[in-house]
């Protein structure tokens, strides 16, 4: 089914401490993100943007998307392919680099998923179904940066 998809949040800034913007260090990056019908995420910027790390931020968010697209993805590869996938567990990370005029970009990310199928005969096949995932992965192909993937596949206890 090819067809185009829209999606909405809500982004309302609420760190004004009374003074409003009147300096870079008079204001909370204090943000709540709403999506109708989903639960509130409060969000801020990174720590040494001055945010709030007990907040969710952009890049928190970005990573998390990647992690999530991918084990989405790849759940469906390995229906398509025949594994029986009985967990999965990711230890994401991204490196993001400053450029020195106040932004930055990040470089790469790698996703480090364990997966545990069923049967050691689905193991070759599991291994492959990330290529299959990545090229699914509406996320990975919307960023300019490497996703990388560093998968362990274990067999369940039988």
């Amino acid at each position: 089914m090819l067809g185009e998809h829209r999606y909405t949040v809500r982004s309302t800034w609420t760190g004004d401490r009374g003074s409003g913007t009147s300096g870079y260090r008079d204001y909370d990056r204090a943000v709540t993100l709403e999506i109708a019908g989903k639960p509130t995420v409060l969000a801020s910027s990174d720590k040494p943007f001055r945010g709030d790390p007990s907040r969710w931020n952009p890049e928190d968010l970005l990573l998390a998307s990647l992690s999530e697209c991918h084990l989405l993805s790849y759940l469906h590869a390995c229906v398509q392919a025949g594994v029986v996938v009985v967990g999965y567990e990711d230890e994401a990370s991204g490196l993001m680099v400053e450029d020195g005029r106040g932004g930055g970009a990040f470089r790469e990310v790698v996703l480090r998923p364990r997966v545990t199928v069923a049967d050691a005969s689905m193991t070759e096949a599991a291994t492959a179904a990330h290529a299959q995932a990545n090229a699914w992965c509406f996320i990975a192909n919307s960023v300019n940066f490497p996703v990388r993937h560093e998968p362990t596949v274990v067999v369940a206890d039988s």
